[in-house]
């Protein structure tokens, strides 16, 4: 380990808590009170995962998750949430807007540790795996974290991804939501059922002409069928 984690939070005790969690377990971190200092920075220090508080001084977490989602060249950086705020529908929008996972305050920094090396985890596994997938008109190029759909780039979060290549690797196999989620985040994974429905909708829409090519079973999962 030596991955990068940027921590934006408005709240000093905060970051320094998170920090010296984070450091314990052999990670880097970065801290930012402001989006504006965060964003500035990204040039010159591109995080392999971000913290993001919901509720900052200068911007909403929300619109700061858009704009990262928005570039290429961030879009597939894990994003965290870290929200005072417990209802659902906060919690769906998050996802909606490219979020990997999220993490209520107050929390325990050894669940928070733990979720970000799932999610470190298995973005190194998608990224190590090489192989070209090709089916119809949909590419993937795993060791670039690419995805083509009849010839034209479609930019995903890293969570997205990984759904899309799950389902790809067995195509025909109905996968379960709870087996998408166990994929996802192991024994970390979000009790929340939905989350995985909220994913698959935003990668249908990405795919665009190829969205048809996941298959909601009813009452069961969701599969890839040419």
């Amino acid at each position: 380990m030596n991955e990068l984690i940027a921590i934006i939070d408005d709240e000093p005790d905060i970051v320094e808590l998170l920090s010296l969690s984070i450091r314990k377990y052999g990670f880097r971190t970065e801290g930012y009170y402001k989006a504006e200092d965060f964003i500035s920075s990204l040039r010159l220090n591109t995080p392999d995962l971000i913290i993001l508080d919901l509720m900052l001084p200068d911007a909403d977490g929300f619109d700061v998750c858009k704009y990262l989602r928005q570039k290429d060249e961030y879009a597939s950086i894990p994003i965290i949430m870290l929200t005072a705020r417990s209802e659902e529908s906060d919690k769906i929008l998050g996802l909606e807007l490219g979020a990997d996972d999220y993490v209520t305050k107050p929390f325990s920094p050894k669940e928070l540790v733990a979720r970000i090396k799932a999610i470190l985890r298995r973005k190194s596994q998608s990224q190590n795996a090489d192989k070209l997938l090709i089916t119809g008109p949909l590419k993937i190029n795993p060791r670039k974290h690419e995805v083509y759909v009849y010839g034209e780039r479609v930019y995903l979060t890293s969570t997205e991804f990984k759904i899309l290549k799950l389902l790809v690797s067995r195509k025909g196999w109905v996968f379960s939501r709870d087996q998408i989620l166990d994929f996802l985040w192991g024994q970390e994974k979000a009790v929340l059922d939905r989350t995985v429905d909220v994913h698959i909708k935003h990668l249908r829409e990405k795919l665009g002409k190829a969205a048809g090519f996941i298959k909601n079973i009813r009452g069961v999962g969701y599969k890839f069928e040419e």
